[in-house]
């Protein structure tokens, strides 16, 4: 796997798609990356000739913003794609809120996590059961939880399939340069302050001179700054 670092994101989804084929699919919170991502993946399986859609699944925590929701038909409509969706178990969430009340994220980290457990994580895990990789836009630059990752990589979280994170070693730069060249339909929330995506209880606009990250979980402290999704909790 070692020998993959070097190559490009494009070269990275051609890899997956030729090995993986319809057992491999794109994870997409319609954030920036993502959405390059899903530009790329789309123009790499034309030139592939590929008889199948190659995958792509979201998260619907019912939590999202309007403006998510709104890039997500754009995409969808402008690729002509398939998008699977993936919804927390609803009697799950009704405990939760019962128990906890609507906005049990803001009492305590461990509240928090519940939360993401239910609402990302069991999804999430219901979307990888019949996979053998998945795609995600992690970046190292993101935050210092990410500095480490690699391109591919095994995720032991995970039932230890693999993790394709083809945009690993692109800055925030690489990514808008691409999605203005592309034309790629993105989240207008990041023209309004907000370079990261999740909940729209959990995520804010963030001030000159803060991390990228700053505006999740803004009461967190930085280390703690995960969903799960990438990190077991």
């Amino acid at each position: 796997m070692e020998n993959l670092e070097s190559k490009s994101p494009q070269e990275i989804l051609k890899y997956a798609l030729e090995k993986y084929q319809d057992r491999v699919a794109l994870s997409s919170s319609f954030g920036a990356e993502d959405v390059v991502l899903i530009d790329m993946l789309v123009k790499v399986s034309q030139d592939l000739s590929l008889n199948f859609q190659p995958r792509i699944f979201t998260i619907d925590t019912g939590r999202l913003p309007q403006e998510t929701y709104d890039v997500m038909d754009k995409i969808k409509e402008k690729y002509k794609i398939n998008i699977e969706v993936y919804f927390p178990d609803a009697k799950s969430v009704e405990e939760m809120v019962s128990k906890y009340g609507f906005n049990l994220f803001y009492k305590s980290v461990e509240l928090r996590q519940l939360c993401c457990k239910i609402r990302k994580v069991e999804p999430l895990n219901r979307a990888l059961k019949n996979l053998d990789a998945w795609i995600c836009g992690l970046r190292r630059e993101q935050s210092i939880t990410r500095i480490n990752i690699k391109k591919i990589e095994i995720d032991y979280a995970h039932n230890s399939i693999v993790k394709i994170n083809p945009l690993a070693d692109w800055t925030e730069k690489q990514v808008w340069d691409y999605i203005k060249v592309n034309n790629v339909p993105y989240n207008i929330l990041h023209d309004k302050g907000y370079p990261s995506i999740g909940c729209a209880p959990c995520t804010r606009a963030i001030k000159p001179g803060e991390d990228i990250r700053a505006g999740r979980w803004w009461w967190e402290a930085p280390e703690k700054k995960e969903c799960g999704l990438h990190k077991k909790i």
